[in-house]
């Protein structure tokens, strides 16, 4: 089990490192490189349009990583996502920009993002089944959560390496050259990633199910006909996690580093990266709580945090005072943390050995598509017209969706995830309200 946790946060580090750069860019320099041509704000809209770019991907890589995740095995589809995913964000620090070859430069940089968000879409769904079919009874909680690590030790990263570069170099050289250097780091990441994930074993649960030929000709196709429920609230779900991610990490640090609110860019960067360490402890908590408490309401308790701290984020972001900026941060990521921590263990356990893959990843990156693609986007415009009060009831409705859909979902930490899970009985008029009966 040491192996497998390793495996699964190492591996989802590395793929959210690649992943986060992108964003962080896209804040900071994009708009100057690939779009000079743009007013600011429309400059910063078309380089958050290519952030959003590889959201509307993500669905595309759990369709095609989930396929051959439920149909060949979960180890191989992650090495071939790590590929795909560190090959494409080196490539970004290679890239001419507008200057140099027109319009083709963002359009090849759509098409890399685009290569981005399909490995992406791959990636969490292997990683969390890597550690949950692995994990011992009792403690899918526990071992799911490693794998929830890696987007905050990559957002830490790679938030880290732009802020180095950003003290270390002046402005203009970072924005001719600096800002390449981290997308270029890829290249040594990957080999590290493949060194740790070929050193481990197909998952116990898979190779039974593929023992038994009891996997799926067709997974998405089962997932849409049979699991559409699960799919379509485990993908509500997520919405504010990745909202109200988003919109403290992306669109905060193009808005704080603005000229409306003036924070200095190095001060937010390293803003950031402290406001992390309160999302680790989130996702701990909500995991650990989660073996106990049960996912749902721990779930629960994270969605209505989310949404009471949207608009409080705005506003502490809009004082420009760096201890009250970080006080919005770190609250932001610790709510999204205690709703995030579980979801490594839920969202699987709400689907069958043969389909898991494809159902769990496909569930996550419509959370993807609802919350990350088009936060940051809504989030700029809505600032840009209707002031930062708009910005904090968006995010405030997106928890309001999750909290619904979470409402809506059964408890699970005690579901055998060799077993499929069954289609929910009749409800009797004196029975408990849906989701607090556990299903075998």
């Amino acid at each position: 089990m040491r192996r497998v946790a390793t495996a699964g946060f190492v591996g989802t580090a590395i793929e959210f490192y690649d992943f986060f750069l992108y964003g962080t860019a896209a804040a900071l320099v994009l708009n100057d490189a690939f779009f000079p041509n743009l007013s600011p704000v429309n400059g910063t809209l078309a380089s958050m349009s290519t952030f959003a770019v590889a959201f509307l991907a993500r669905p595309l890589g759990a369709v095609l990583f989930g396929h051959f995740g439920d149909r060949v095995g979960r180890k191989a589809t992650l090495v071939a996502s790590l590929l795909l995913m560190g090959l494409s964000t080196a490539a970004v620090g290679l890239l001419p920009g507008y200057r140099e070859w027109g319009v083709w430069a963002p359009a090849l940089l759509v098409f890399l993002r685009l290569c981005q968000g399909i490995g992406i879409g791959g990636e969490w769904g292997g990683a969390v089944l890597l550690s949950a079919e692995h994990a011992p009874p009792g403690k899918r909680g526990l071992y799911g959560a490693f794998p929830q690590f890696g987007p905050a030790a990559g957002f830490f990263a790679s938030t880290g390496v732009f802020m180095l570069l950003s003290g270390a170099l002046d402005d203009e050289q970072f924005r001719s050259w600096g800002w390449r250097l981290p997308f270029l780091l890829s290249f040594a990441l990957v080999g590290v990633g493949l060194a740790v994930r070929l050193r481990i074993s197909e998952t116990p649960v898979f190779a039974r199910a593929a023992a038994a030929r009891e996997t799926s000709r067709a997974p998405v196709a089962d997932v849409v006909r049979l699991h559409w429920r699960q799919l379509l609230l485990g993908g509500g779900a997520m919405v504010v996690v990745y909202g109200l991610f988003y919109t403290a990490t992306a669109y905060a640090l193009s808005y704080a580093t603005s000229a409306a609110v003036g924070v200095d860019r190095t001060i937010m960067l390293l803003l950031s990266m402290a406001s992390v360490i309160l999302l680790i402890a989130g996702t701990w908590w909500g995991a650990l709580r989660s073996d106990t408490l049960g996912r749902r309401r721990v779930c629960l308790l994270g969605a209505a945090l989310c949404t009471v701290w949207g608009p409080l984020l705005l506003a502490l972001l809009d004082t420009a005072r760096p201890a009250l900026v970080l006080l919005g941060l770190c609250g932001a990521l610790a709510c999204v943390g205690v709703i995030y921590g579980p979801m490594g263990s839920w969202l699987p356990e709400l689907f069958s050995t043969k389909v898991r893959y494809s159902g769990a990843s496909l569930a996550y990156n419509l959370g993807g598509v609802l919350g990350g693609a088009v936060a940051p986007l809504v989030a700029t415009r809505l600032q840009d017209v209707h002031g930062s009060h708009a910005v904090g009831g968006y995010v405030a409705a997106m928890g309001v969706v999750s909290l619904v859909c979470v409402w809506l979902l059964p408890e699970t930490r005690e579901r055998d995830l060799y077993a499929a899970p069954r289609a929910p009985a009749p409800r009797r008029a004196d029975a408990p309200a849906h989701g607090d009966v556990t299903e075998p």
